[in-house]
């Protein structure tokens, strides 16, 4: 899946001359499926997923100019792609600005985020955090809040540290009472997905010292549901791929994974680097577990959907994996990526059915035919609660994002039309079933922001900090009520 094929290698300090956001449109869901098999070659996002628009449905993706010519004279009749906006004349007029230097000054200033402020206050957050801030912005909360935080141990090629917090509202954090598992920046170009987590924690801790609710746009918490949010001990990394972030924001070249060079190719920069979420122990050898009509991750380095050499071969993945070690008792997990505007369950592999527990992952009987969503050869198994459990909260906490009054937001199953392998929300589901003794996790992706918007405008920040932020707090209070344990 190479991000501009028709222009070869992508430059390391600029995006692509011609990069172009486009959308496919047709009446027929199939129709998109057909676009997506017959060209596994387009970079299509986080993934690819379909949209339902009034009486259409849309899939985003980033092509050439050259490739969208192509694409015109190419597709089916009833199917039509349009351009949205070249990504180029979008940075051209104005993103949301990186942040210079360090407005937490090292950890002497805490963020605050936006529930907490007055009505009608002005706000000036400084731009998108750049990477350094992140660490210096958890040091503020640290100092400020006495939240805990901690250092995962595998550093990453370029030999950074990835750091977390956890909130509670507890003095002494008890590793077995924490059960909100939230992350953030494992593809670097989604940029504000550090930004999301940072300022919702900041905004609890404030609301919960000054005794306040949150306000989200429409939306408005008390002060008593801040307690409950805190109280169900929230474990945070912010920014889980620091590598391909601070590439990122030093070139503004839509860098999506992380920096390990061990199966690139000389002189091809695009082959730097594994796409991390196609990089944990969820069916990650597609060519085995799948029918060979899907392609849900890559074995070409320079694919942007690369997924390394061997389950867990990143040490950003290995980290993420390890919080499930250190917080045993973690039960709700959202991994934050843009943009597509939806909150994605599980499974990610097939459509969900309830009816024969012999169609699941580990059964290899079924291997070789995993994928296809229009079929009725395999369909990946989840119990009936289960399934109830996680559409239900789907439903109530994308309900809070559309109420805030920014934009709409779909719940939709993780499969959509196309399957994915080596995920993290999949992982996470999975880890159970494959081993009981371990804790029944409910994963989730979050997809904020707009279609291939990467780099949001300053509004758009803005709006997707608010979007976000009301969608955790009522994926905690739904998690609550649905249960945090056993």
């Amino acid at each position: 899946m190479k991000l501009f094929p028709a222009l070869g290698l992508l430059p390391s300090c600029a995006l692509a001359l011609d990069a172009l956001s486009v959308a496919f449109s047709s009446k027929e869901s199939s129709d998109l499926y057909e676009v997506i098999r017959r060209n596994t070659d387009i970079d299509y996002g986080c993934r690819p997923v379909i949209l339902r628009s009034n009486n259409e449905h849309k899939l985003h993706a980033i092509v050439s100019s050259e490739r969208l010519e192509t694409l015109r004279r190419s597709l089916d009749p009833n199917v039509r792609v349009d351009l949205v906006h070249s990504l180029n004349k979008r940075q051209e007029e104005g993103t949301a600005p990186i942040g210079k230097g360090d407005r937490f000054k090292g950890g002497k200033v805490a963020p605050r985020g936006l529930g907490s402020r007055k009505p009608g206050e002005k706000v000036d957050l400084g731009g998108i955090l750049n990477y350094e801030e992140v660490y210096t912005a958890m040091k503020g909360l640290a100092k400020e809040y006495g939240m805990e935080t901690f250092t995962a141990p595998h550093l990453t090629f370029e030999n950074q540290t990835t750091i977390g917090g956890v909130a509670n509202k507890a003095e002494k954090i008890k590793k077995d009472k924490q059960y909100i598992y939230f992350t953030s920046g494992i593809h670097a170009r989604e940029r504000g997905g550090p930004d999301n987590l940072i300022y919702f924690i900041s905004d609890l801790y404030y609301a919960n010292k000054h005794r306040t609710g949150l306000t989200y746009g429409n939306k408005t918490y008390t002060n008593s549901q801040v307690k409950k949010v805190l109280s169900a001990g929230i474990v945070f990394m912010p920014m889980t791929n620091p590598d391909g972030v601070r590439h990122d924001q030093q070139n503004s070249n839509l860098w999506r994974k992380n920096r390990n060079p061990a199966s690139a190719t000389p002189g091809s920069e695009l082959s730097v680097g594994v796409d991390l979420n196609r990089n944990f122990d969820f069916l990650w050898n597609y060519t085995k577990h799948f029918d060979p009509s899907v392609e849900p991750a890559s074995n070409d380095p320079e694919s942007e959907a690369f997924y390394g050499t061997a389950p867990f071969s990143e040490p950003e993945t290995r980290n993420m994996a390890w919080v499930y070690d250190v917080f045993p008792k973690i039960r709700w997990f959202i991994d934050v990526h843009s943009a597509a505007g939806t909150l994605l369950y599980s499974w990610g592999d097939d459509t969900n059915q309830a009816f024969d527990p012999k169609q699941n992952l580990f059964n290899a009987e079924y291997d070789g035919k995993r994928g296809p969503v229009n079929d009725t050869i395999y369909q990946e198994y989840i119990d009936q609660d289960d399934w109830r459990n996680v559409a239900l909260q789907a439903n109530r906490t994308t309900a809070a994002m559309i109420s805030v009054g920014g934009r709409e937001y779909v719940p939709q199953q993780a499969v959509g039309l196309y399957p994915t392998s080596g995920a993290s929300d999949d992982y996470s589901f999975s880890r159970w079933h494959k081993n009981k003794k371990v804790n029944k996790v409910y994963g989730y992706t979050m997809e904020f922001g707009y279609p291939t918007n990467f780099y949001p405008t300053e509004d758009e920040f803005y709006q997707n900090i608010l979007d976000t932020n009301a969608g955790f707090m009522e994926f905690i209070l739904t998690a609550t009520e649905i249960g945090l344990k056993d």
